[in-house]
């Protein structure tokens, strides 16, 4: 993977982990409406026209993903994302850090759950889907330790605040969802070992892979964003960094 200087952004490089899952993430007022228009968003929208983009941003140390929109239709982890990013675009790092704001950025426009009728959350160990293809790429860049953000309706599974995780085969996914759960007040669910309970999740194939994962969950309903909840998906991924000391 290729990765390119962002012209008017000396300290952020970017690539395409697709080029065929791009879309107009501005069709969607539910999320667009609460995207800041500077020059920085713009640029990052743009190029989720063409694909699904990754962002870098530093060098050497931990490598680490800050990973969302893995389902199209749970906006507020999106946008914290997008807002996280800004947060370090100007940023001399001495670790680096990922960032995928927006996994399938056409589900995104649509503000649909799937990506062409498949659970990316359900297919990450399916050669040549989409999700398979990000998990490959944290593997050939990698990637060190990943945090997969989500939200969760009311009534839907798990319909609270929390930090999946498990403790086989990597266990700092576990230290890591004890870290977060304690400094955000999200609960902590933790599975004994990785992929027993569900097929092809990000975080699951991840750490199968041995690369610590966990799944950062916020409360909102799905296809909008609820009060408070991109302030709540912002909390965890900065704790999800600061474990690392960032």
């Amino acid at each position: 993977m290729i990765f390119e200087k962002a012209a008017d952004f000396e300290d952020v490089e970017y690539s395409y982990i697709s080029k065929e899952s791009g879309g107009y993430i501005s069709k969607n007022r539910n999320i667009f409406n609460f995207i800041d228009l500077n020059d920085f968003n713009q640029f990052v929208l743009e190029k989720s026209v063409f694909g699904t983009p990754i962002f870098k941003i530093g060098s050497g140390g931990n490598k680490l993903l800050v990973l969302s929109g893995i389902h199209g239709n749970e906006l507020s982890s999106q946008i914290a994302n997008l807002k996280l990013l800004n947060r370090y675009k100007d940023t001399k790092l001495s670790n680096t850090i990922y960032f995928i704001p927006f996994a399938a950025p056409v589900s995104t426009m649509k503000n649909e759950r799937n990506y062409l009728g498949e659970d990316l959350n359900r297919s990450t160990h399916i050669k040549n889907s989409l999700s398979n293809r990000i998990l490959k790429t944290i593997i050939n860049l990698e990637i060190d330790f990943v945090g997969d953000f989500h939200t969760t309706a009311i009534n839907s599974n798990p319909g609270f605040e929390s930090i999946f995780a498990s403790k086989s085969p990597t266990s700092e996914s576990f230290l890591i969802s004890t870290y977060m759960s304690r400094d955000t007040g999200s609960k902590s669910i933790v599975f004994p070992i990785a992929g027993e309970s569900y097929n092809g999740a990000m975080e699951d194939e991840c750490n199968i892979a041995g690369i610590p994962a966990i799944t950062g969950e916020v409360v909102s309903p799905f296809g909008a964003v609820g009060k408070g909840s991109i302030r709540r998906s912002l909390a965890q991924m900065k704790s999800f960094l600061g474990y690392f000391g960032l």
